[in-house]
């Protein structure tokens, strides 16, 4: 019971096939869990899977050796911790499950990857890179099985053309700036086993109408962020309400995660990130009360005057604390600028904010060897130079 509870920790898609099992699989039989089926272990094999998040753990290249035991001609590495790279990996899953196809899937992050010798592609069939293109070793590495990458950034291009052409041949490469990758996998998929459709087969579709929607809205979002366009109603809230979800996408450590992200819902993530943000407002506002705002000379006067205030052991609360001096400077007759300093790290640190369109605040921040966009940037400031900026108010 402990050895199979010990495989349950650890999710691998290997899903029952058309044909006969051979003779080496015959042991092998299906079990219905959480709403999929996975397969039992093999009498043959002796699994000492451990909950480890080292993805070169013994779990997950046991679990390649295994694969290749079985000869199962699918594998499948998605991008870790990318929420592109865990959606891409769920269609992945969902394409395998619905045909019955055998298939290993297993997070690949370059803090700590998996080397070309760890995954013996000799062995698959084919694999699959979801969120990151073919590495260079990966990619000169002479072997039959045919590689298929999917990735939405610039710095992917940039790769590619370091790929030599005669090594491009049995790649498939799909880059695309202006599409995600989890919706690029999405449309991959769903394509593909619309393709199956025969009429001794029934229709396949990669989501049920039930939750159809409800992923594509998803998708939308996450794009939207990927693509670091950020113009969908409440995309920071979503955001926001996202992070928490970053723990739960790696599966070797979560076999629940396809069902996890199947029911994500983009409005209940947007009213968790709204809730919180409006907690912190509260909390701002409040603060800014106990405190009294004092007037800033940005650059010695150099970028005009504004409000500032310190919040040293409250600079999480930075930006509302910011946004609500913005437009306190700005009814004061000041520049629409909140400054909101403090000490981090042992060294004081100055955020800029403005609620205004066309004051760019970056510039006073890229003055002192800082940075940021137009209405959010910061800078370290020091003291002598802090005291020449600041004058009480009467």
């Amino acid at each position: 019971m402990q050895l199979k509870a010990n495989f349950l920790r650890f999710k691998i898609s290997v899903v029952c096939a058309h044909k006969p099992l051979p003779k080496s699989q015959q042991s092998m039989i299906f079990r219905r869990f959480s709403g999929r089926f996975l397969t039992a272990i093999p009498d043959s094999c002796k699994l000492k899977f451990e909950a480890k998040r080292s993805f070169r753990s013994d779990a997950a290249l046991e679990a390649i050796a295994n694969a290749l035991e079985e000869k199962v001609p699918n594998l499948v590495l998605y991008n870790y911790p990318s929420f592109s790279g865990a959606f891409s990996a769920l269609f992945a899953h969902l394409y395998h499950y619905r045909l019955r196809l055998p298939c290993l899937i297993l997070p690949f992050s370059s803090l700590i990857p998996f080397r070309v010798e760890d995954l013996c592609l000799e062995g698959f069939e084919r694999c699959y890179l979801l969120d990151f293109v073919v590495p260079k070793d990966f990619a000169c590495q002479k072997t039959a099985c045919e590689i298929v990458c999917f990735d939405h950034r610039n710095s992917a291009l940039k790769r590619i053309g370091l790929i030599k052409e005669e090594h491009k041949k049995r790649l498939k490469i799909y880059v695309d700036t202006e599409t995600s990758s989890s919706k690029a996998v999405y449309k991959y998929f769903s394509s593909k086993l619309t393709d199956q459709r025969s009429s001794e087969v029934e229709a396949l579709s990669l989501l049920s109408v039930e939750d159809k929607t409800r992923v594509e809205s998803v998708l939308d979002y996450i794009e939207d962020i990927d693509l670091r366009r950020w113009m969908l109603p409440d995309i920071k809230a979503f955001s926001f309400g996202l992070k928490d979800w970053r723990s739960r996408i790696n599966c070797i450590i979560n076999p629940y995660m396809y069902e996890q992200l199947l029911k994500i819902s983009s409005a209940d993530l947007i009213a968790y990130g709204n809730s919180y943000f409006s907690s912190r407002l509260i909390d701002a506002k409040k603060l800014l009360k106990l405190n009294k705002a004092f007037k800033i000379r940005l650059g010695r006067g150099l970028y005009g005057e504004c409000l500032g205030m310190r919040a040293d052991g409250n600079h999480q609360l930075s930006d509302e604390l910011g946004k609500l001096l913005s437009l306190q400077s700005s009814a004061a007759g000041l520049r629409p600028i909140g400054a909101v300093t403090f000490v981090q790290r042992n060294n004081l640190k100055m955020c800029l904010r403005s609620t205004d369109a066309i004051t760019n605040t970056s510039e006073v921040a890229k003055a002192y060897g800082g940075g940021g966009t137009s209405s959010s940037s910061s800078f370290i400031i020091r003291m002598d130079e802090y005291n020449q900026w600041i004058s009480k108010l009467g």
